[in-house]
């Protein structure tokens, strides 16, 4: 006899990303949608091309931050695992035994730290880079000439670099959507079906918008301070 098909109710579904960090998570992908197609076919104009890369970098700032003081599943100290423990991860996704644990898992970890330090690392290039002729990041005069040119060979190549890394992203999502788990629903929603319950602490949402304010603020101070030069 057939089996019925499991059925979800809202209320089985177990909360596992708080709003601060979807927010993070779409706005950036906004955001880098609109750096590359600036970048790369000049629309919208290279001036929101630098808009869109100081608001890149805020949010870089913030989760940074809401890494270290967010709410728990947001945390490094949550994900960041050894390489014994990512191995041990991949074995066990090998054979089909690994459990859905509320969050990052070890190798997912490891691949948010990597994809924020290439856009950390984009986006800072990106402030002392130039193409000698008319586009000039604002820190471009506070710098020398060999710090100019070493960052605007960074911020060239990276951009590869942070392709692939998001090629990469989606290539694993659609992988775990070939094995039945939807991993863009929950970061939508905040809530999953088909995660290990856990003893989860979420922090007020009062301090995501604290840290977001610094955030930006600092990276407006950095930018006013090039533009003045």
């Amino acid at each position: 006899m057939e089996q019925p098909k499991k059925t979800h109710s809202v209320s089985d579904a177990i909360r596992v990303w708080d709003l601060p960090t979807r927010l993070f998570h779409w706005l950036l992908v906004v955001l880098i949608a609109l750096q590359y197609t600036s970048g790369e076919f000049g629309w919208p104009s290279m001036q929101w091309h630098y808009r869109c890369g100081y608001a890149t970098l805020a949010l870089i700032v913030f989760r940074l931050l809401w890494g270290l003081a967010g709410s728990q599943t947001s945390r490094f100290g949550d994900f960041l695992r050894g390489p014994r423990a990512m191995l041990q991860y991949l074995a066990a996704l090998r054979r089909g035994e690994v459990s859905h644990r509320a969050g990052h898992n070890p190798l997912g970890g490891w691949s948010v730290v990597a994809m924020l330090a290439s856009i950390a690392l984009q986006a800072t290039s990106g402030l002392f880079a130039s193409d000698d002729i008319s586009e000039d990041g604002p820190l471009v005069a506070r710098a020398s000439t060999a710090t100019v040119e070493f960052m605007t060979r960074v911020h060239a190549w990276n951009r590869y670099v942070l392709l692939a890394l998001l090629v990469l992203h989606l290539a694993a999502i659609g992988a775990y959507a070939l094995r039945g788990r939807n991993l863009v629903a929950p970061m939508w929603s905040g809530r999953a079906h088909d995660a290990d319950a856990r003893p989860l602490r979420f922090v007020p949402t009062w301090l995501a918008l604290a840290l977001a304010a610094l955030a930006a603020g600092a990276v407006w101070a950095l930018v006013a301070w090039g533009e003045a030069a």
